[in-house]
C-alpha cells in the first residue's frame, strides 16, 4: 500500500510506503518533522484503499481519502 502525505507546514506531498504508517518522517523540502497517522486510525479509508490498492491521502490535519 502506498500513502501519500502532505506536509503541514509547506504542503508538499510525499509518496510514502504503507510502513511509514504511524511514524514521524521528514518533509524533504522544507524539513518539518510530522506524523503520519496509524492505519488503525483510519479505519474506514484503509478498508477501501486495501481493497482498492490505491493510494491513501493523508491531509495535515490527519483526515484521509482514498
Amino acid at each position: 500500500m502506498q500513502i501519500i502525505a502532505r506536509c503541514p507546514r509547506c504542503s508538499s506531498t510525499r509518496a510514502l510506503d504503507g510502513a511509514a504508517a504511524d511514524r514521524r518522517v521528514v518533509c524533504p523540502k522544507c524539513g518539518r518533522l510530522f506524523k503520519v497517522p496509524s492505519l488503525s486510525e483510519v479505519p474506514k479509508a484503509a478498508r477501501v484503499v486495501q481493497g482498492a490498492m490505491a493510494p491513501l491521502f493523508v491531509d495535515e490535519e490527519g483526515k484521509t481519502y482514498g
